[in-house]
């Protein structure tokens, strides 16, 4: 097996399939007048870019960072209909984000979007009692239509079978819940290439400097290539302000005086070497309103989270010491102490919830998504979550179509018309994506059962693409770090075809090396240098 730095120096033409060059890109955008300019990169804008280029629009989107390179990125991975949320009566809204992670499940991403049972242990003295959790499972899976089972409450002996991490000190009851998950980068990414290949236009990297205006109408935006200061413009119809946490940033350059329309919360995680099987995830109630969980994910564990108040930066947001104490003295509620060991730990993140302002508590504040039009017409969306986030792009289709004198209404196709349930690039059962790709092989050549399941679930069928790389160069087959499931084709593959523009954007994006603390010096420098053998 070669070592991480002896990579090969093989790759296919950079722009080839979906991926154009950047230069390419940038005139595109610059020479072109579009019906839609996205500004931001994350799970709104790239639903909104997705379901309007499905509807016939013109569409360009652009992202300051990597697309997902922020808060969509640092999620709890959860593809979840809310079971929180019946404690606000919201049943609606639990019901309706069941139905949406249902269609993720089965028909939109059934490759990329997995099922999770959950245990909600119950101590002696804990917040909530066996009776209420077992009521509140019943209805949650009600709620789904029974779906996934019906939720229960099981003995003690029974949940530590499943998870022998379980801490039985004190512990009276478990309930018994479903739920999915994700690996939330590469659904970001997936997405993104469904809006391409429905025609969008898209750049990361780019920030916009300034708004262009006529008649005090906001007509595009100024933009400057943050990888090699290249200034360049975006002309629009009509402009959608998708950047998240930095929603009012970019308010603030359409008006002046514009108020702040959000508040931000900060949630931490942190990503463990497993050190028990996990055959279920942990969700543990911490007080009337927080639950931390302990989910297995990616073969690892993951931990969180965090939920407070957040005012600075949004580009400095990170996880403290104290944010790394605070996840492991909850999770220790339930995880016993050989589970939580510091050694264990290869990743931290923190991302922003961004929350309607509003008086109260951030973490008693619902997760809306608010869509406003400002004084020069441009549209600002905010809020929201990774399980309703298809849901989320028609709304805001649908006030596009219904501004007054909006003009794209007469163009665009009705949203009703749309296909709902347009799969994700990639669509395939992924056990008969790994069967292929183990028995589909050229003579003398063989793939590790490991690397196969998980090109299988991080790219469906496309993982057929990146086998074919290493049909075509062996060397592209060998691991980028002997301790992970990765290989070198991953990284031609996300240089020519995700976008992936710098080590970061391959190594904790469309890879997972660096939540596992992988991305070691030598593997970052030689990745750099396959992701440097590109044109445009």
């Amino acid at each position: 097996m070669s070592s991480p730095h002896s990579a090969p120096s093989l790759g296919t033409n950079p722009t080839a399939g979906v991926n154009a060059g950047r230069g390419e890109t940038r005139e595109q955008l610059a020479r072109a007048t579009y019906d839609l300019l996205v500004i931001g990169g994350g799970i709104l804008g790239t639903s909104v870019a997705w379901h309007a280029a499905q509807s016939g629009l013109r569409v360009a989107m652009v992202d300051a960072g990597d697309f997902a390179g922020a808060t969509s990125s640092a999620s709890s991975k959860l593809v979840h209909g809310g079971l929180r949320y019946l404690q606000t009566g919201a049943v609606r809204l639990v019901a309706e984000n069941h139905h949406e992670r249902r269609v993720l499940a089965r028909d939109v991403a059934p490759h990329l979007v997995n099922p999770l049972t959950f245990h909600l242990p119950v101590y002696k003295g804990g917040p909530v009692g066996a009776a209420k959790l077992g009521a509140g499972v019943f209805a949650y899976s009600a709620l789904s239509a029974f779906g996934d089972g019906v939720g229960k409450v099981i003995s003690p002996a029974r949940a530590l079978a499943a998870n022998p991490a379980l801490r039985t000190e004190g512990l009276k009851a478990v309930a018994v819940y479903h739920d999915h998950q994700m690996n939330d980068s590469r659904m970001a990414v997936m997405t993104v290439r469904a809006a391409v290949e429905s025609g969008a236009v898209v750049l990361n990297h780019a920030e916009v400097t300034g708004l262009r205006t006529v008649g005090g109408r906001v007509v595009g935006a100024e933009l400057r290539d943050r990888l090699d200061g290249t200034e360049f413009g975006v002309s629009a119809r009509v402009v959608l302000n998708a950047t998240g946490p930095w929603v009012d940033h970019l308010r603030r350059m359409e008006d002046r005086h514009a108020a702040p329309s959000i508040r931000l919360s900060k949630g931490a995680h942190l990503v463990l070497r497993r050190n028990s099987p996990w055959r279920a995830a942990m969700a543990t109630p911490i007080d009337k309103y927080r639950i931390t969980f302990a989910l297995p994910w990616e073969d690892m564990l993951l931990l969180g989270t965090t939920d407070e108040v957040y005012e600075g930066d949004p580009a400095d947001v990170r996880a403290t010491g104290a944010d790394i104490a605070q996840i492991l003295d909850e999770a220790a509620f339930s995880v016993r102490g050989a589970d939580l060991d510091r050694s264990l730990m290869t990743y931290a993140f923190a991302g922003l919830r961004v929350l309607p302002g509003g008086p109260g508590g951030v973490e008693k504040a619902k997760r809306e998504t608010v869509v406003t039009e400002g004084s020069g017409g441009m549209l600002s969306v905010a809020g929201g979550k990774w399980t309703t986030y298809r849901h989320i792009g028609r709304v805001v289709m649908e006030k596009l179509a219904t501004l007054p004198g909006s003009p794209l209404a007469r163009d665009m196709e009705p949203v009703g018309s749309l296909v709902r349930r347009s799969p994700l690039p990639g669509v395939a059962n992924p056990n008969a994506v790994a069967h292929r790709l183990l028995v589909d092989r050229e003579p003398g050549q063989r793939m590790d059962p490991l690397t196969a399941r998980h090109l299988a679930t991080h790219y469906g069928s496309l993982a057929f693409d990146i086998a074919r790389l290493v049909n075509e160069d062996p060397a592209l087959g060998e691991r980028v770090h002997p301790e992970g499931p990765e290989i070198w084709a991953q990284v031609v593959y996300a240089r020519d075809h995700e976008w992936a523009q710098t080590p970061d954007d391959v190594l904790r994006r469309r890879t997972t090396l660096t939540v596992r603390g992988l991305d070691t010096e030598q593997v970052r420098v030689r990745v750099g240098e396959l992701l440097a053998r590109r044109s445009g």
